[in-house]
C-alpha cells in the first residue's frame, strides 16, 4: 500500500507542474502552415465570452509570448508562460478560476494595435480552481481566424486618399503609401483652409469617418468653419511615425509636405497657402502637429497639439534624458521608480514595468520601441539603437545624444531668434495637469520658456484633466475644446484672409 501511495504521488508529479500549454494549430485555417509571434492570455475570472480583450494597458490580464518561426498544419507545441511573461510568470499567479486564449500573430502588429485582422485565436477555455503552480498542461487550438474590419466607403463627403510615396518606397525599396480620410463640407464654393488632424498612438486615418458626419452637419450649421477636415494615418510596423524623418522609418516628414499634401491641394478645393493649412494633433498626433510647425513653419499656418508626447525631454514623461543627464530611465537617484502611468489619481505602473510589458506584446511596435525608432540612430544591426538597457534602465549616452535633434523644447531654444517671428501666434498647446502619463511635466517645461520669451499665449495647462478629459468642457473652453480650437483657427484665418 505504501509503495501504491508513493507511486501515486510520483505520477501525479508528473502530471502536475507550473503551469504550461500545448498548443495546436488546426489545419482548416491555415492549410500551409503559419508563424509569428504566440501569445496566452489568463484573465482572472471565470466568466463565459468571445474573447479576452487586452487593452494597451493589460490590467489584470496575465500575458505571455513565444516567437513562432514556423507550425505546420496540425502541428502541437508547447508553450512555457513563464520565459516571457507580463506581468509575471503565470505559475505566481493566485490560484482561482480563469479564462485563458492563445493569439498568433502572423504580422506583428499586436504591440500597435492588439489583436487585429488575420490573427489566429483559440476558443476562450475556462478554469475553475486552477493552481498555476502546481497544474496539468492546458491544450488549447488555434482555429479562428480575425476578420478584418469593414473597409471603410467613400461618402459624398468622406474620401479615403492613397498616394504611393516616392520617398518612401526609394527609402524601403517597396511601394509605400501615405494614406488620409478626407472631410468635405457641403458647401464646396470657393477654395478652403485645410485642417490636419494627426491621430494618438493606435489611432488611424479610419478617425474621418467616426468623426465626418458630425463635421458636416455642424460645418453646415456654421458651428464649425467652412474647411476640408484630413485625417492623416501615423501609422508604420515600428509604431507612429509622427511625420518625422528619421533614419529607421524614412523620410516621412518630407513624404507629408512635399507629396502628400501638394496631391491634395491639386484633388481637392483646397489653397495652397501656408496660411491655410493647419495642424491638431493629441498624444502622438500632438507631439506630430507641434513637430511639424516647429521644422516647417513657413509651410503651416498654426498648430493646436494637445497633451503631447515629452516636448522637452528634460522631463520625457518625468525622466531627464538631456545629454549631460546620467539619470537611470527606471529609477531615481534615491532608488524610487519612475511611475509612468496614473489612474485616478493613483499610480498604477511604473516604466521598469511598462517596459517588460512591450518585451512581451512584441520587439517593435509598442510605445517605447516607437520612440526608438523614430529618435535613435541606427545600430550596426540595422535596428535602432536603444536609449536604454532593458534590464538595468542605463540609458546610452551615444543614443541619448542623437536624440535630442528630436527635443522640441531645445529645437526652439537654439534657434529662437529665427524661429520667433515665424511661430509668433501659431503654437497653441493644451494638456491637462494631471496627465496619465505625466506629459504635463515636459510641457510645463516647454512652457514656462515660453512665456519667459513672451509667448504668453502659447500654452495653457489645465487644472483637474487628464489625458482622457482634457476635451471635456471647462471654464476656459465651456463648449468643449474641440469647439475652442476650431473658433481660434476661424479667427485665424479670417484675420489672415481679410
Amino acid at each position: 500500500m505504501r509503495s501504491f501511495l508513493f507511486l501515486a504521488a510520483c505520477l501525479f508529479s508528473l502530471a502536475a507542474e507550473p503551469l504550461r500549454f500545448r498548443i495546436t494549430l488546426d489545419p482548416s485555417i491555415a492549410p500551409q502552415g503559419a508563424s509569428g509571434r504566440l501569445f496566452v492570455f489568463l484573465d482572472p475570472g471565470g466568466t463565459p465570452r468571445e474573447t479576452i480583450k487586452v487593452g494597451f494597458l493589460p490590467e489584470d490580464v496575465w500575458l505571455a509570448a513565444k516567437e513562432v518561426p514556423f507550425l505546420k498544419p496540425g502541428e502541437t507545441i508547447d508553450f512555457n508562460p513563464g520565459d516571457l511573461a507580463y506581468p509575471r510568470p503565470f505559475s505566481q499567479a493566485p490560484k482561482g478560476d480563469y479564462t485563458v486564449m492563445a493569439l498568433l500573430d502572423l504580422d506583428h502588429s499586436f504591440a500597435r494595435g492588439r489583436q487585429g485582422a488575420g490573427d489566429l485565436v483559440s476558443s476562450v477555455t475556462i478554469l475553475t480552481n486552477l493552481d498555476p503552480s502546481n497544474t496539468a498542461p492546458v491544450s488549447l487550438t488555434l482555429k479562428t481566424a480575425t476578420p478584418a474590419p469593414q473597409s471603410k466607403k467613400d461618402t459624398p463627403n468622406i474620401k479615403y486618399v492613397e498616394l504611393q510615396s516616392p520617398l518612401l518606397t526609394a527609402f524601403w525599396g517597396r511601394p509605400t503609401f501615405v494614406r488620409a480620410g478626407v472631410v468635405l463640407p457641403d458647401d464646396r464654393s470657393g477654395e478652403l483652409p485645410a485642417i490636419y488632424h494627426i491621430h494618438g498612438f493606435g489611432g488611424d486615418y479610419r478617425e474621418a469617418w467616426t468623426a465626418g458626419k458630425a463635421l458636416v452637419e455642424k460645418m453646415a450649421s456654421g458651428e464649425r468653419m467652412k474647411a476640408v477636415h484630413i485625417f492623416l494615418d501615423g501609422n508604420c510596423p515600428a509604431g507612429h511615425h509622427v511625420f518625422a524623418d528619421s533614419v529607421n522609418n524614412g523620410p516621412w516628414g518630407q513624404a507629408l509636405t512635399a507629396e502628400f499634401i501638394p496631391h491634395l491641394e491639386r484633388r481637392f478645393p483646397l489653397i495652397a497657402n501656408p496660411a491655410a493649412r493647419f495642424l491638431t494633433g493629441h498624444s502622438s498626433g500632438g507631439w506630430s502637429a507641434l513637430w511639424l510647425q516647429v521644422h516647417s513653419p513657413d509651410f503651416f499656418g498654426g498648430t493646436w497639439p494637445t497633451s503631447p508626447d515629452a516636448v522637452d525631454f528634460h522631463s520625457f514623461s518625468g525622466i531627464d534624458i538631456a545629454p549631460e543627464s546620467k539619470q537611470n530611465f527606471f529609477r531615481n537617484s534615491a532608488g524610487t521608480p519612475f511611475n509612468l502611468v496614473r489612474l485616478n489619481g493613483r499610480d498604477v505602473m511604473n516604466m521598469e514595468e511598462f517596459t517588460r510589458m512591450e518585451e512581451v506584446t512584441g520587439e517593435y511596435g509598442g510605445q517605447i520601441a516607437s520612440f526608438e525608432w523614430t529618435f535613435s540612430p541606427r545600430g550596426a544591426d540595422g535596428r535602432p539603437m536603444p536609449l536604454f538597457n532593458r534590464t538595468t534602465g542605463q540609458t546610452d549616452e551615444v543614443v541619448r545624444g542623437y536624440w535630442q535633434r528630436y527635443d522640441i523644447a531645445r529645437t526652439i531654444r537654439e534657434n529662437w531668434k529665427t524661429l520667433e517671428p515665424k511661430l509668433r501666434g501659431k503654437i497653441r498647446l493644451v494638456v491637462g495637469e494631471i496627465d496619465n502619463f505625466h506629459l504635463n511635466e515636459p510641457a510645463a517645461l516647454f512652457c514656462g520658456w515660453m512665456r519667459e520669451h513672451g509667448a504668453d499665449d502659447a500654452c495653457e495647462i489645465v487644472p483637474d484633466r487628464d489625458h482622457f478629459t482634457l476635451y471635456r468642457a471647462y471654464k476656459t473652453y465651456p463648449n468643449g475644446l474641440s469647439q475652442r480650437i476650431d473658433d481660434e483657427m476661424r479667427v485665424t484665418w479670417e484675420r489672415v484672409n481679410h
